[in-house]
């Protein structure tokens, strides 16, 4: 069965609920899980040109919630007495999906358990859909779990 599974986290309440049924599949297979945030910088900088003291003050602050993110969820899976180990990637300009596929083939998963907001249309394309990134590419299997 599964022994490693990768939950991406972020804090929404979409990411919680992938979490929550990370949790589920971990007690059934008695798998360990490697939880991933990641932190795409890009986004801020070039937002923030011309302001360099503030593009740092962002960034600092991106990776202290970060952070505080992947504790509250390493809390979840300790408190279900479940094996945990945590990571935090930074990344510029790559999609966050390429940094979760990376973790994947490299630790490596034998699942990977996402949260989805499902998406449709123009908010998809928009938006784009880190999800669906995941699930085109990954070489393992990959659980989508629907948000609210």
């Amino acid at each position: 069965m599964y022994k490693h599974i990768l939950v991406p986290v972020d804090g929404s309440p979409t990411a919680d609920k992938g979490l929550t049924e990370a949790i589920a599949m971990a007690r059934l297979a008695g798998s360990r899980l490697r939880l991933i945030h990641v932190v795409n910088e890009q986004s801020i900088v070039i937002g923030a040109e011309g302001f360099p003291d503030t593009t740092a003050e962002v960034i600092a602050l991106m990776r202290e919630a970060g952070e505080a993110i992947l504790a509250a969820a390493r809390q979840r899976v300790e408190d279900a007495g479940l094996p945990v180990d945590v990571l935090m990637r930074e990344v510029f300009g790559s999609r966050i999906g390429d940094s979760v596929l990376d973790e994947a083939a490299h630790w490596p998963a034998d699942l990977i358990v996402i949260g989805t907001h499902g998406r449709r249309g123009l908010r998809r394309l928009v938006l784009g859909s880190d999800a669906e990134h995941i699930l085109r590419s990954a070489a393992v299997p990959v659980l989508l779990v629907r948000g609210d």
